[in-house]
C-alpha cells in the first residue's frame, strides 16, 4: 500500500501561450493573486486553487531553471499549466510563449521533413515533460500537436519549434545522450494477443482471458503492451521515424509500474551505454517479488548486462559519476519487502566492487545525485518526520546534514556552487528553493503560491513527544485551528497514516491537508506511530505482522494524551485515515472503548483475508501479513477489522474509488454494508473514476465538503 505521499503531476506539465514579458505582465493561465480569501480562512476551493510546481530542470550551464506551474481549472474539471524559465536566483522570471511555427508541411514521407504549415500557438494540454537539450541551446518537450505524442525542440524563448520524432503510436518519455549522438525514448510495445486477436471472427467481443497474476496493477488492467526503451541516432533536420528496441520481445516494463519515471533510465556520460531499471519477472513471480535490477545496454555490441544480479531486493534509479567510472543507485536488500532500508550503493565500473555507503546510517535515502566534481553525492533522507538534504563525501563516506527545519525537501539538483531543490511543509505547497550546500541557507525562487498564502491564516504546528504504552517516545504533530483560543474546547481529530510505512512528515496534501482540517476548526493529532520511517529500522519494522498490535496502542496513546488538555473536547473526538490509515479506522471502530464519536475511512482494508486474495502486489501482503491466511488461520488475520463489527456503534463515513486495485472497492462496500446492517449511522462516498487517490478538481472539492460535513454533524452539532 505504501506509495509515495507527494502528489505526482509530471504528466500534467502543460504549456499555454502568452506574450513574452516580465513576470508581472505575463498574463498566465491563472492568476493566484485573484483568489479571494474571506477572513484568512482556507476553503476547499482555495486549497484547489494552489499552483503545483513540477518538472524542475537546471540548464546545462547551471544558469537557468525551467519548471511548470500547474493550476486546476475547477469549472472545467481539468488542469492547465504554464512553463516558466528564470535565473537560478529567481530573477528574470518569464513565462514561455510557445508557438509551432510555419515552415513545415503536414505531408510526410519516409526520410522527409515534417513542419507545421502556419504559425499556431499551442493550446492547453498539448505539451508535457519539458527539459533541456544537453548543449543547453534548446528546450525539449513532448506534444500531441500532430496526433500521437512526439518529441519536439524549441528555443528557450518558445520560438522555432521543431518536431524530432515521428514514431508510429507515439512515445512516453525521452533522454538525450550526453554527446547528443543518440536519443532514447520509451514506448508501449504490443506483445500479447487480445481475445479479439485469438478469436478474429469475434471483433466485438468484450472480455479478458487471464492465466496468471498481475493482470491489473494500481488502477489499470494489463493492456497487452510493455513499456520498452528504443534508441535512435539524433537528428534535428528530419524527424526520427524508426528506432531500435533494446528489449526486443521481452515481456517486461521499464520504468517500473505504476510510478517509475525517467529517473530509472540514464545514459553513461560517454553516451555509449544505457542503464535502466527493470523487474524481469512475469505473472505470479512478478507479483511475489520486489527484485528489480539495473541493466546496462551497450550500443556498439548490443549486449545487455545485469549490474545488480547479486541483490535480491529493489535496485533502481542509477546515476553515473561525471567521469563515468562509478554508478550510484538506490537499493533494498530483501526480496518482497517494499519498505526495507533504502540504501545508497556505489559500484566501481572497472573493478565491479560495490560499497554500501549507508551501512552505518540508520535512515533511508532517496534521489541521490552526484556533485559536479564527482567527489560527493547529495540525497534526501527522513529523520524525525522531516525530509532533509544530506551530503556524503567520497571516498571516506562521511555523511553531513545540510538543511534543517520543519520542512520536507523532495528533490535536489547541483547548480554551480548552489543547489536547486523543491520544498514543502504542512503550511506550504511545493516551491523551488536555492540551498547553500555549506551553511544550508535557502531562498524561495518560485513563490508560485505566495499571493494566496499571504491571505491565509495558518494554524500553529506543534511537535510533541508522547510516551507510548511500552515506554517509547513517539513524535506527534499537533495542528491547531487558526486563531486558536486555549480557553475554548475544540473537537479533535486523530489522523491515522497510511503505508503502513509512510512518514507523517511535513507533507502538503490536497486531501489529507492538516491546515484544511484545522481551518474547519478542529485540532488535528498526527502521531508517527510504530511502522513509520525516520525513527530507525526497529521502529519501522515492528508493525509487520502486528497490524492490530502496538501501533494501535500508539494511536490511542496520542489521542489519550491530547484529550487531557483543557482545550480538547474529549467528548467529541474523531478518527480519520486512508489506506492503512483506513484499516486503522476500521480496527478502531471495533476496539476504541467509546473514545470516538465519528470515523472516516478512505480506501481502507476491511477484511484482510479478502485483501490477500484480491490485491495485486502479493509481495506486500506476504511480508506484512507473513503468510496466506490458509497457512496461519489463528495468527495475524485475527487483526482483521471485519472480525470486530459486532462492537461497531459509532457513525462512519466510508470512501472508496472504483479504480482502486490495491485495495478493491468491495472492501469499502463490505464496511458500509456491515455498518448499516447493524443500524450504525453510515455513508458511502463512491468515486467511479478515481483510484486509491482522488485526483480531479471537482471530486477533490466534493471530498473535502463531505469530509467536513460528516465531522461537523457528529462532532459539532451535538456540542
Amino acid at each position: 500500500m505504501k506509495k509515495p505521499i507527494v502528489f505526482i503531476l509530471s504528466a500534467l506539465a502543460l504549456v499555454t501561450s502568452c506574450s513574452e514579458k516580465t513576470s508581472n505582465e505575463m498574463n498566465p493561465t491563472f492568476k493566484p493573486e485573484n483568489v479571494e480569501v474571506d477572513n484568512g480562512v482556507m476553503t476547499p476551493e482555495i486549497l484547489w486553487s494552489m499552483g503545483r510546481i513540477g518538472n524542475v530542470k537546471v540548464s546545462p550551464d547551471h544558469k537557468k531553471v525551467l519548471y511548470t506551474i500547474t493550476y486546476p481549472d475547477i469549472e472545467k474539471n481539468s488542469f492547465n499549466s504554464d512553463l516558466f524559465i528564470s535565473n537560478t536566483d529567481g530573477t528574470d522570471k518569464q513565462r514561455i510563449n510557445t508557438k509551432f511555427k510555419g515552415s513545415w508541411s503536414f505531408s510526410f514521407t519516409f526520410g522527409g521533413k515534417k513542419k507545421v504549415k502556419a504559425e499556431k500557438e499551442t493550446t492547453r494540454n498539448q505539451v508535457s515533460s519539458p527539459g533541456w537539450r544537453p548543449d543547453g541551446k534548446k528546450i525539449t518537450f513532448l506534444s500531441k500537436y500532430n496526433g500521437d505524442q512526439q518529441l519536439y525542440e524549441m528555443l528557450p524563448n518558445g520560438k522555432e519549434v521543431v518536431q524530432i520524432t515521428e514514431i508510429p503510436g507515439g512515445i512516453k518519455g525521452y533522454k538525450y545522450a550526453p554527446d547528443m549522438s543518440h536519443i532514447l525514448f520509451i514506448k508501449d510495445i504490443k506483445l500479447d494477443d487480445t481475445p479479439n486477436d485469438i478469436y478474429s471472427d469475434l471483433p466485438k467481443a468484450n472480455a479478458r482471458i487471464e492465466d496468471d497474476l498481475m493482470y491489473r496493477h494500481w488502477d489499470s488492467w494489463h493492456d497487452y503492451k510493455y513499456s520498452h526503451i528504443l534508441v535512435a541516432p539524433y537528428q534535428s533536420e528530419e524527424p526520427i521515424v524508426e528506432a531500435k528496441d533494446i528489449m526486443d520481445g521481452e515481456r517486461y516494463n521499464t520504468p517500473l509500474e505504476p510510478f517509475g519515471g525517467m529517473e530509472q533510465i540514464t545514459w553513461t556520460p560517454d553516451g555509449k551505454k544505457i542503464a535502466y531499471t527493470c523487474k524481469k519477472l512475469s505473472g505470479k513471480a512478478y507479483a511475489l517479488s520486489t527484485n528489480s535490477d539495473i541493466y546496462l545496454y551497450d550500443l556498439a555490441s548490443e549486449e545487455t548486462k545485469n549490474l545488480t544480479d547479486d541483490n535480491p531486493g529493489y535496485d533502481k534509479n542509477p546515476v553515473f559519476s561525471p567521469d563515468g567510472l562509478r554508478m550510484a543507485w538506490e537499493s533494498m536488500p530483501r526480496d518482497g519487502y517494499e519498505a526495507d532500508k533504502n540504501r545508497l550503493m556505489i559500484k566501481d565500473m572497472e573493478t565491479g566492487k560495490v560499497i554500501d555507503f549507508t551501512a552505518n546510517f540508520d535512515q533511508d535515502i532517496h534521489n541521490p545525485v552526484w556533485n559536479l566534481m564527482g567527489d560527493a553525492l547529495f540525497f534526501i533522507s527522513n529523520r524525525h518526520a522531516t525530509e532533509d538534504i544530506y551530503r556524503v563525501n567520497l571516498p571516506g563516506g562521511d555523511i553531513h546534514k545540510i538543511t534543517d527545519g520543519e520542512y520536507n525537501y523532495t528533490s535536489v539538483i547541483p547548480a554551480g556552487g548552489q543547489l536547486i531543490s523543491t520544498r514543502m511543509s504542512m503550511s506550504m505547497p511545493t516551491e523551488i528553493y536555492t540551498v547553500n550546500p555549506v551553511d544550508g541557507t535557502t531562498k524561495n525562487i518560485s513563490e508560485a503560491n505566495r499571493p494566496i498564502l499571504n491571505k491565509l491564516n495558518m494554524g500553529k504546528i506543534e511537535k510533541r513527544w508522547i510516551t507510548t504504552t511500552d515506554g517509547k517516545d513517539m513524535l506527534t504533530w499537533v495542528i491547531y485551528p487558526p486563531n486558536f483560543n486555549p480557553e475554548k474546547k475544540y473537537p479533535t481529530i486523530l489522523y491515522c497514516q497510511g503505508g503502513p510505512q509512510s512518514s507523517v512528515s511535513q507533507f502538503w496534501s490536497y486531501r489529507w491537508n492538516f491546515q484544511m482540517m484545522a481551518a474547519n476548526d478542529y485540532i488535528v493529532v498526527a502521531p508517527n506511530r510504530r511502522g513509520l520511517p525516520g525513527f530507525g529500522r526497529e521502529w519501522t519494522e515492528q508493525i509487520s505482522g502486528d497490524y492490530g498490535g502496538q501501533n494501535m496502542q500508539d494511536y490511542l496513546s496520542a489521542i489519550d494524551t491530547l484529550s487531557k488538555e483543557s482545550y480538547v473536547d474529549e467528548n467529541n473526538l474523531g478518527a480519520v485515515g486512508a489506506s492503512y490509515g483506513g484499516y486503522s479506522v476500521y480496527w478502531l471502530a471495533g476496539n476504541h472503548d467509546k473514545r470516538f464519536s465519528a470515523f472516516i475511512s478512505h480506501c481502507g482494508v476491511f477484511n484482510q483475508e479478502m485483501m490477500y486474495t484480491t490485491t495485486e502486489e502479493m509481495f506486500f501482503v506476504n511480508w506484512d501479513l507473513k503468510k496466506p491466511y490458509w497457512e496461519m488461520p489463528d495468527q495475524h488475520y485475527d487483526f482483521s477489522p471485519h472480525l470486530f463489527v459486532k462492537n461497531w456503534d459509532t457513525p462512519i463515513l466510508v470512501i472508496h474509488g472504483a479504480k482502486d486495485f490495491r485495495i478493491p472497492y468491495t472492501q469499502g462496500m463490505g464496511a458500509f454494508n456491515a455498518a448499516r446492517l447493524r443500524d450504525v449511522p453510515a455513508r458511502f462516498l463512491f468515486f467511479p473514476e478515481e483510484n486509491h487517490w482522488v485526483l480531479t478538481p471537482q471530486n477533490g472539492i466534493l471530498w473535502q465538503r463531505e469530509f467536513k460535513g460528516w465531522l461537523d454533524k457528529w462532532l459539532k452539532d451535538n456540542q
